[in-house]
C-alpha cells in the first residue's frame, strides 16, 4: 500500500501543540508521512521539530493568502488533521471542493457571551460539519460536536505525552529563585478565568505565610493580570514561556485552575501524573477528567476557589490522600501509544479508498 499522508493544522494553542508533536512523532515511528502546517514557531517548546514532521508556516489568519497556502501544503494529502475551531475553519475552506477527508480535534471550546456566542455557535456548525470525524477530548466536546451537526462525533482523550514530566529536580533551589522559601507555592497556567483568580489571590494573601501564586505562559489577558497584580501588590508573579513547566509544577504544593482554556486540562492532567493536589473549576470537562482526585468548585466563584485553596493548604493528610488519588486516576488515562494507535485507525478508516485507488 502506498505510504499514507496526512496534514496536520493547528491554531498555536499550547495543549493542541503538545499534543501534536506526539502525534506526528508516533505517526512517523509508523511509515506515516506528516506535515505541520501551523503559525511560525508553533510548537518550537513542545519539541515538534524533533519529530521529523515537515513543517509549512502558516499564518493564523483565514485570508485568501493564508488558505491558499494551507489549500497549497494539503495537496496529495490522504487525510487533514486540524486541532481546535479556527485551525478547522481554516482547513474547511482550504479543502472547499476537494475529496480529501477533514478530521477536527476539538480539545476545549471559547466561552463567550452575547453576539459573540451566536458567532461562535455558528463557526461551531461550520466547523463540525466540514469535517468526516469530530473527535473531542472529552464526552462534553463529543456532545457539543453533535448538536452543532458533526456526521460523526467520537471520544478520543489525548494523552499527555510523557517525556514532558521531569526526572530529579531541586526543589530548594527552584523555590528560592521564585521567593517561596517558607510559603506554599501555588502554580496555575495561562488561562480565561484570571478575575476569578486574582479575586481568591486576594483573599488568601492575608494567610501567614501567604501563598505565592505562580502563572506560567502568555496569552491574550497577560498584560491585564500582570497590571491588576502591581495594582493590589497581590502575591502572584508571572513566568512566562513553557520552558521548565513540569519542573515547577512538581515542585508546587497546590495546582489551580481557575479559568477555562487549553492550558486548564492540560495543567490538571500534569498535575495529577505527577501526584500534586489539584483545586479546580467545574468547567471544560475537568470533572470528567479528574474524577474524585481533585477538589473542585463552581466555575467563576472565588469565594469558592480561596476557601478551597485555604483548606487544603491547612490539610496535610488531604493533600497526600489527594495526590496519591491523582496518580491513580492517571494511570487509567490512555498512553501515547493508545492515542497515536486511535487516530492512525481514524485515518486508515477515512483514507482506505483514497489510498487504494492511489496502489
Amino acid at each position: 500500500m502506498p505510504q499514507l499522508r496526512t496534514v496536520q493544522v493547528l491554531g498555536g494553542g499550547a495543549g493542541s501543540s503538545a499534543h501534536v508533536s506526539s502525534l506526528a512523532a508516533g505517526l512517523i515511528a509508523r511509515g506515516v508521512q506528516v506535515t505541520v502546517c501551523a503559525p511560525a514557531g508553533t510548537g518550537r517548546a513542545h519539541g515538534l521539530p524533533a519529530t521529523g514532521a515537515r513543517f509549512v508556516a502558516v499564518p493564523h489568519r483565514s485570508d485568501p493568502a493564508a488558505v491558499a497556502a494551507l489549500r497549497t501544503a494539503c495537496t496529495g494529502a490522504d487525510v487533514v488533521h486540524a486541532h481546535g475551531l479556527h485551525a478547522a475553519l481554516r482547513a474547511g475552506l482550504a479543502l472547499s471542493g476537494r475529496a480529501t477527508p477533514l478530521v477536527v480535534t476539538w480539545h476545549t471550546r471559547t466561552h463567550v457571551e452575547g453576539a459573540r456566542a451566536r458567532l461562535q455557535r455558528l463557526l461551531e456548525r461550520r466547523a463540525a460539519r466540514a469535517a468526516a470525524v469530530v473527535l473531542g477530548t472529552s464526552w462534553d466536546m463529543v456532545d457539543r460536536a453533535r448538536r452543532r451537526g458533526a456526521r460523526d462525533a467520537r471520544l478520543a482523550p489525548a494523552a499527555v505525552p510523557a517525556g514532558r514530566f521531569p526526572g530529579t529536580v531541586d526543589d530548594g533551589k527552584l523555590r528560592a529563585e521564585l521567593g517561596a522559601v517558607g510559603r506554599p507555592l501555588l502554580v496555575t497556567a495561562t488561562q480565561r478565568g484570571h478575575d476569578t483568580l486574582l479575586d481568591a489571590a486576594r483573599v488568601w494573601r492575608a494567610l501567614d505565610p501567604a501563598p505565592l501564586l505562580v502563572v506560567v505562559g502568555e496569552g491574550p489577558g497577560t498584560t491585564a493580570l500582570w497590571s491588576r497584580v502591581a495594582e493590589e501588590e497581590l502575591p502572584v508573579v508571572l513566568a512566562e514561556g513553557q520552558d521548565g513547566f513540569a519542573e515547577l509544577l512538581s515542585t508546587a504544593d497546590l495546582a489551580v485552575v481557575a479559568g477555562r482554556g487549553e492550558g486548564g486540562p492540560a495543567l490538571a492532567q500534569e498535575a495529577l501524573r505527577l501526584g500534586v493536589p489539584l483545586v479546580a473549576a467545574r468547567s471544560d470537562g475537568l470533572p470528567e477528567l479528574v474524577g474524585d482526585a481533585a477538589d473542585t468548585v463552581p466555575h467563576g466563584d472565588a469565594t469558592a476557589l480561596a476557601d478551597a485553596v485555604t483548606r487544603l493548604l491547612a490539610d496535610p493528610v488531604r493533600r497526600t490522600r489527594l495526590a496519591d488519588a491523582g496518580r491513580a486516576q492517571a494511570a487509567g488515562w490512555p498512553t501515547e501509544e493508545d492515542t497515536i494507535a486511535h487516530v492512525l485507525s481514524v485515518y486508515d478508516e477515512l483514507a482506505q479508498p483514497l489510498t487504494s485507488a492511489r496502489a
